[in-house]
């Protein structure tokens, strides 16, 4: 009797794999051929799962992005009755990925945010991405600038904390800046924004 195959785990695995691939040779390094060796499962397999490269890299970038949200989420959750600007801080800090456990996990990312740049197939998942985390901060920052003397532009204010956590992030990992003086820039601009 034929063994049944879970689809779903299997495209999980081989996810995992990529994400493996890329963060020790960058997204150069992830071939169809490397990532079934590494997950050990035939070329076959990996091509029932996904028909190209392009699309195996998609699905790989979709499955970081979820990992990072539900971290984000899963942090928000813990502790429900803090400030929006506390929560804001909380979700800036995941999403800049500067923790040691992180490390790994902001190298894939910012190799398909490189990878991106010339792929307008990966560049949509990460617009959206980015949309939904826009609307969020647009959000908190909202509600934590609510009673500040000087009224805020929310939408602008979360561009800029998004664009300042990926920053903060490419600066940890190449050694322009420790973590903790990462997590200190990033105190610091939310800081600002309540004064």
């Amino acid at each position: 009797m034929p063994r049944q195959v879970d689809h779903a785990s299997r495209r999980l695995l081989i996810a995992e794999t990529v994400c493996r691939l890329a963060d020790e040779h960058g997204l150069e390094g992830v071939t169809l051929r490397d990532v079934a060796a590494r997950a050990e499962v035939s070329m076959g397999a990996v091509q029932r799962c996904f028909r190209t490269k392009e699309e195996m890299l998609v699905f790989a970038l979709g499955h970081v992005g979820e990992r990072i949200g539900e971290r984000v989420r899963a942090r928000l959750v813990r502790s429900p009755a803090q400030s929006a600007a506390t929560a804001l801080g909380h979700a800036a800090t995941e999403i800049a990925l500067l923790r040691e456990e992180h490390r790994a996990e902001a190298r894939v990312w910012l190799a398909f945010l490189a990878q991106a740049a010339v792929s307008p197939a990966l560049a949509e998942p990460l617009r959206a991405n980015y949309a939904a985390l826009e609307e969020t901060f647009t959000r908190l920052v909202s509600e934590a600038g609510a009673d500040a003397a000087a009224p805020l532009d929310p939408r602008r204010e979360a561009r800029a904390l998004l664009a300042l956590a990926d920053g903060l992030t490419t600066h940890v990992l190449i050694g322009h800046l420790t973590p903790r003086q990462a997590q200190d820039v990033l105190h610091a601009h939310l800081s600002g924004l309540w004064e």
